[in-house]
């Protein structure tokens, strides 16, 4: 029966597809590391690495070992968070994943709530596209997501959050350029030069569809793939840009404008795994999470 260190040195090995780098990953001897191969290799009966070349190889044994031995090391290491949960509160770990959008205005106010209520939980946050997001859940890398309502893959569960609504925003207040007290006719932005998020945003692709539907054609200037250098480059500039209203309500320099007819909103949400295991830590964030979005949604009661 294969030892849980040569399923761990073998899954290196195949991810880092040389000898050496995954010595230094696992921080012992390469000729130890190849040694425990063989080992395995001896125990399972069939060769799983083609070493010829410069590059290691999965042979085809190789190739269907590899999920199996992921799977066990990813329930190995579930199965340890579960031992060390304390339910308390006193400690614990917690990984947990958002759009970049999202970030701006919401992982300061989640981890602040997150650190005041349970100072002992360590807590990892990445900042992360929605569908790289959905793939480390499901390859347990995250406990919780944060993302938006979509056509998830078969795996996860979405918890309702919040609706967040996005509106036009110009510079400085008194900055000449469309007044922000009356809505500005969507067609009207066919003469305001613009700066948006790039295509590979979850908001860009919004902001496209709505665009299209009102047959409309703006003028993009510049587009970034930072929400802080869009809101440097409107602060600076008489471009215009598009941004969630829980950013522009708490900024004095950003004026936000209505469209007619409005952005439409989007919901927000969290994402766990259906039937991953949810330690103490992963629950009393889900909870905290409500909270904090109550409050960040204007329209939910």
């Amino acid at each position: 029966m294969p030892e849980i260190r040569h399923l761990r040195y073998f899954v290196a090995v195949a991810e880092h597809g040389n000898f050496t780098r995954a010595s230094e990953r696992l921080h012992i001897s390469q000729p130890t590391l190849s040694q425990q191969i063989r080992q395995l290799e001896r125990t399972v009966g069939v060769q799983l690495l083609d070493r010829a070349g410069r590059t290691v190889r999965l042979t085809d044994a190789g190739r269907a070992y590899l999920e199996p031995a992921r799977r066990v090391l990813r329930e190995l290491e579930a199965g340890e968070r579960a031992v060390h949960d304390v339910t308390d509160l006193s400690r614990g770990q917690l990984r947990w994943g958002v759009t970049p959008t999202l970030t701006t205005y919401l992982v300061g106010a989640l981890t602040a709530e997150l650190y005041d209520r349970h100072p002992g939980i360590e807590a990892t946050v990445r900042e992360m596209s929605q569908d790289h997001i959905e793939s480390a859940l499901l390859a347990d890398e995250l406990d919780i997501g944060i993302a938006f309502a979509a056509q998830h893959p078969p795996g996860l569960t979405a918890l309702p959050l919040f609706s967040e609504t996005l509106s036009l925003v110009v510079g400085e207040p008194g900055r000449d350029g469309p007044d922000p007290v009356r809505p500005m006719p969507v067609a009207a932005l066919e003469r305001l030069p613009l700066a948006l998020l790039t295509g590979d945003f979850a908001t860009r692709v919004h902001i496209d569809a709505y665009f299209a539907r009102e047959a409309v054609t703006p003028r993009i200037a510049v587009q970034a793939n930072s929400i802080q250098a869009l809101t440097e480059i409107v602060r600076r500039t008489a471009l215009a840009t598009v941004l969630p209203d829980a950013i522009t309500r708490t900024r004095c320099d950003l004026e936000p404008i209505a469209l007619d007819p409005p952005l439409p909103p989007r919901s927000i949400v969290l994402l766990v795994r259906e039937n991953g295991y949810r330690s103490a830590a992963a629950r009393a964030f889900i909870e905290l999470a409500g909270e904090v979005a109550a409050r960040l949604d204007p329209h939910r009661d």
